[in-house]
């Protein structure tokens, strides 16, 4: 007798759980809705930004590519820009490839990390003269000169 009124109850709980409503799939339309708004919708509009971005670059605009190369626009194509990364030094890179577009003047405050005397050795030998400094002086070594030679007391200790 136990058994039969077990099956009767579990009919009527099944006859009531087969019948979805609106407000079964009210919480998962909500999920949908958020997950839209926070991720889909932002998403969206950051890549038309980006997208907007490549296609207005214009001569002389700064940029950086996503290799990290800062550089100017030389020229710009429909799908490819020329852009300088050095003095003489002209690179041919995809528009899509562009990353940021910089602020002007951004290139000529960028810190590159080195010293004085290393500045100091480039315009040495790009050909800028040496009438500042008397003649008396010693020459300082590179930094990779020295590194590689031995020193005198090195030698002395030998």
């Amino acid at each position: 007798m136990l058994i039969t009124e077990a099956f009767a109850q579990t009919a009527n709980g099944a006859a009531q759980t087969s019948d979805p409503t609106l407000m079964s799939f009210l919480p998962m339309i909500g999920i949908l809705v958020i997950f839209y708004f926070l991720l889909i919708r932002p998403q969206t509009k950051r890549a038309k930004e980006q997208k907007e971005m490549q296609n207005g670059l214009q001569k002389g605009d700064e940029i950086v590519i996503n290799g990290g190369e800062l550089g100017r626009v030389v020229s710009a194509g429909d799908s490819y820009i020329t852009m300088e990364i050095a003095t003489g030094v002209e690179i041919i890179v995809l528009k899509s490839s562009v990353q940021t577009l910089l602020p002007k003047g951004t290139l000529k405050s960028v810190e590159t990390g080195k010293s004085n005397r290393a500045l100091k050795n480039n315009r040495q030998k790009a050909g800028e003269s040496r009438q500042d400094e008397p003649e008396g002086n010693v020459t300082e070594t590179s930094e990779a000169e020295s590194a590689s030679a031995p020193s005198k007391q090195d030698s002395e200790k030998n």
